[in-house]
């Protein structure tokens, strides 16, 4: 069974609606990596959906809310700790790609994680590192 990494612009997506089209998508998206077992995030995901859900969105959500969408919706898909092999790895990323760091990271989690697919409208769709394909869900 294939595993896609999911960034979070998928899951700032699930709590931002002034995309209808794209908020559909996010949700279809988490509910399939959730119902079958088929979706890898890291801490960075975590932290960055987090930050996002209780700091910057118009609504921010209460924190009661923020630790339920944590222990339901991010933990169970959370793969990726960090280590000192995923930050040489984002660092190797970084070189060889000329991404930013915090994008060389989510790859190199994507990559730890065995994902054959990054879901993410940051990078560019259609990209290949390794084994792993860019693809932007968003895309029309």
């Amino acid at each position: 069974m294939s595993v896609d990494f999911l960034d979070t612009n998928v899951f700032v997506y699930l709590f931002d609606e002034a995309d209808a089209a794209k908020h559909a998508v996010a949700r279809t998206l988490v509910a399939d990596a959730l119902s079958n077992g088929t979706g890898a995030i890291s801490f960075q995901v975590v932290q960055e959906a987090l930050n996002v859900l209780t700091r910057k969105l118009e609504v921010i959500a209460r924190a009661a809310d923020a630790e339920d969408f944590m222990q339901h919706t991010l933990q169970p898909l959370w793969r990726v700790q960090p280590s000192p092999s995923l930050y040489a790895a984002a660092m190797r990323i970084q070189q060889r790609q000329e991404f930013g760091f915090y994008d060389s990271l989510i790859v190199a989690a994507a990559l730890e994680s065995g994902c054959t697919r990054l879901l993410s409208e940051d990078l560019q769709h259609g990209q290949r590192i390794g084994k792993l394909r860019i693809e932007n869900p968003f895309r029309t």
